[in-house]
């Protein structure tokens, strides 16, 4: 039972902000100059699947002090495999809202928000004003995720880009390039079409980095568990999600969370460097 003079007592110290005792081993590596701009800087990560929520879990514990998650998406069943959020007793609840809860335990000084809506055209507006440093761009949807490079582009923010982590087993074989120069990755050659189509980008670079994989895609291989029945959608939304349900899609690509986990962390790595690496030219 805590008493008057047990709330004066002197807190554990991880629950003071010190600058290295919860990222010591991150300053380490960096050094009390990144660090603080780490603390300093705000990420946005859009799409909270198997390549987002681990995309912003590793900013989390790298010591970006503020985040913004935006994500329509429910917590499904299907999600296990492959996503941080995805765990006993959560499917059904908004993946934005327990990603948040979840990274606010990883680092309760930071600021971390949640948007739990879909991006498009429509609501660009209100999420781009935020003015976040860097964008991480984990969306799945050609649609959406053509617009959000679009308007990046346009705007001179900071983006990077996911290309499709699914049908592929080879941690190994991602790379980054310009999303221009991305190869054996069919969601990146779609949007890539869709970009020069729509938006007018040039036949060469165009000044987005992207996360991809050169393995060739395996197709996905047909299930028995349901009687032999084809694929049957379970998510919580079901058929009411019409903005990126299951029967939106063209297919539904086999995913393996060392693969998709790995796209995560190496857009985060690369957002952290490239923050090291500003701070780096200041100090010239």
């Amino acid at each position: 039972m805590e008493t008057p003079e047990t709330n004066s007592l002197p807190q554990p110290e991880e629950n003071n902000y010190v600058l290295h005792r919860r990222f010591d081993r991150m300053g380490r590596l960096v050094g009390d100059d990144v660090m603080k701009k780490l603390f300093n800087s705000h990420v946005m990560v859009i799409g909270i699947g198997g390549v987002g929520s681990w995309a912003a879990e590793s900013l989390a514990r790298s010591g970006v002090g503020k985040i913004t998650i935006v994500d329509y998406d429910e917590i499904c069943i299907t999600n296990a495999n492959r996503q941080l959020h995805a765990l006993q007793g959560l499917v059904g609840r908004k993946k934005a809202e327990v990603m948040t809860e979840r990274l606010r335990k990883i680092n309760p000084q930071a600021t971390i928000d949640s948007i739990p809506e879909f991006y498009n055209a429509e609501n660009s507006e209100s999420m781009l004003s935020l003015k976040p440093d860097y964008i991480v761009d984990a969306i799945d949807n050609l649609t959406a995720k053509a617009h959000l490079l679009a308007t990046c582009r346009e705007r001179g923010l900071k983006v990077i880009t996911s290309g499709g982590s699914g049908g592929k087993m080879d941690p190994l074989r991602i790379k980054k390039a310009d999303l221009a120069d991305t190869h054996m990755d069919p969601m990146a050659h779609q949007v890539r079409k869709i970009l020069r189509q729509k938006y007018d980008f040039p036949q060469k670079t165009f000044g987005i980095p992207c996360i991809f994989s050169d393995e060739f895609p395996i197709d996905p291989v047909e299930l028995k568990y349901d009687g032999g029945k084809g694929f049957k959608c379970v998510c919580p939304q079901g058929s009411q999600n019409k903005l990126h349900g299951c029967d939106a899609r063209n297919v539904i690509w086999g995913t393996a969370s060392f693969v998709t986990g790995a796209f995560g962390l190496a857009m985060a790595s690369h957002i952290v460097q490239e923050i090291a690496n500003s701070v780096k030219a200041e100090a010239k």
